[in-house]
């Protein structure tokens, strides 16, 4: 009896060696390719529209990106604190780069959500994170009129801000 013709067998695949796109079929690829390319673009376009790359520089045209910014960009334009103060100087710390740039990122993102879902109060309160930096900042660029008075140790420290809340920004 004649035998039946076989096609050839393919040699087993070496161990090790398998290749990476033999982990999922190929519309799984597809489907992971186009969420990808869908978030990449979304949050490229994002942080275009936002003018998101602005805000890691010190230009206070920065801060008034946002509508509810420009009363507080226009009253710092008229205020005394213009010529010796830009908005990072008083509203991110300056310890170190990196706790300036992690500041700069928790409010970023806290006021990225808040004017993206409208939930935030009018008129717009600091935070009690953002305070604290705003504190040290008035103690330490006014060191030699606050050394007297300046009570860090105290229960009750030095409030710049109870008095002084809107000197920044021309009130």
């Amino acid at each position: 009896m004649d035998e039946p013709i076989r096609a050839p067998e393919a040699p087993p695949p070496k161990p090790g060696r398998a290749s990476f796109a033999s982990f999922a079929p190929l519309w799984v690829w597809l489907v992971l390719a186009g969420l990808f390319g869908g978030i990449v673009g979304l949050g490229g376009f994002t942080v275009n529209y936002a003018q998101g790359l602005s805000y890691l520089t010190d230009d206070p045209k920065a801060c008034a990106n946002c509508h509810i910014m420009r009363e507080y960009y226009d009253g710092w334009n008229r205020g005394s604190h213009k010529h010796v103060a830009a908005c990072n100087d008083c509203h991110a710390p300056h310890d170190n780069v990196v706790h300036k740039y992690a500041i700069k990122g928790i409010n970023g993102f806290r006021h990225s959500y808040a004017f993206t879902t409208g939930n935030f109060p009018e008129p717009i309160r600091i935070t009690e994170m953002n305070r604290d930096v705003t504190q040290h900042a008035c103690l330490t660029c006014h060191a030699d009129l606050t050394v007297a008075i300046s009570h860090d140790d105290d229960p009750n420290p030095t409030d710049c801000l109870r008095c002084h809340a809107g000197v920044g920004h021309g009130k």
